[in-house]
């Protein structure tokens, strides 16, 4: 199942070419707005699973390309974000020690919105396209062959990035990482049942039409049960609490004013941003050789 909020925030699911409305079947649910909503009816799905196929069944959408997409989880519990995840396309021997970071919830974007690039100080934004995993019940202490147990669904997610902030030498996670829609997020949420293969997943990224990052999340270094593990080892996570599962760095660009990024990940839709700058600052198009070569080890 393809879950989406579109218009304004009404809940839907996309059958086809379509987005069938099912409002009406988790009307009941108590929320604080639509973030809230999702995450309840995630606690709660399989109480409510029948009905809303049901409703979508009864084949009451609209054409999808008529409505406006926005992002599926609004406002997550927690986002964590997994650290120097992969294995760049092999050339690293064995994963770094495994490490993440929270981003800013506040910063999540949807379909169509724009990344705001702020006038900080900084040497580089990059994009980051991850495969995005959502909580779906309460998490904590999980052993890796539980792991699948407690994923709800699957959807793209970019970690936008701001380079060269903070005094040299420390950790600028929060500064580099955490600005209002640095964590664009969609177009759905898909269930984990339509996701066969996690480990296999197919994650394209273009930036004005141009391949950026072109990769499989089979060369994920701690796999996702490992990633589970690790993280509900550390703090309990939530029903829609959102991982990301990390990049791989050889495809990472500049972003920069007027940019039009596309995101896909086989089977979850593909996102599509613009990207704002006031300053109109400039950097090389194309991969970032550099970065590419000093996360591979080059």
């Amino acid at each position: 199942m393809k879950l989406v909020f579109f218009n304004e925030f009404s809940l839907g699911v996309v059958d086809g070419e379509q987005v069938v409305d099912v409002s009406e079947v988790v009307k009941d649910i108590p929320r604080v707005g639509p973030g809230d909503l999702i995450s309840r009816l995630i606690e709660r799905f399989d109480d409510y699973r029948a009905d809303i196929e049901a409703a979508v069944s009864a084949g009451n959408g609209v054409p999808i390309d008529s409505v406006r997409l926005r992002a599926p989880l609004p406002k997550p519990g927690k986002i964590l974000c997994m650290a120097g995840n992969y294995l760049e396309n092999g050339t690293l021997a064995e994963p770094r020690p495994i490490n993440g970071f929270l981003k800013n919830r506040n910063a999540v974007i949807g379909d169509h919105d724009t990344v705001i690039l702020p006038p900080a100080p900084v040497t580089i934004f990059h994009h980051e396209a991850e495969a995005g995993l959502v909580i779906g019940k309460k998490a904590s202490k999980v052993k890796a062959e539980d792991a699948y147990d407690y994923i709800f669904g699957y959807m793209n997610v970019i970690d936008v990035s701001a380079r060269g902030l903070g005094p040299e030498g420390m950790d600028a996670f929060f500064m580099g990482k955490s600005w209002h829609s640095f964590a664009p997020i969609g177009p759905y949420l898909v269930t984990a049942d339509e996701v066969p293969d996690p480990q296999d997943l197919h994650i394209q990224l273009w930036v004005n039409g141009d391949i950026r990052q072109d990769y499989s999340t089979s060369d994920m270094g701690h796999k996702i049960p490992e990633t589970i593990e690790w993280a509900t080892s550390i703090a309990t996570l939530n029903p829609g609490d959102v991982l990301f599962l990390g990049t791989n760095h050889q495809g990472l660009g500049a972003l920069q004013d007027g940019d039009q990024i596309e995101m896909e990940i086989g089977g979850l839709g593909r996102i599509h941003l613009n990207v704002n700058e006031n300053l109109k600052r400039e950097w090389p198009r194309g991969v970032d050789r550099s970065v590419a070569d000093r996360i591979a080890g080059r």
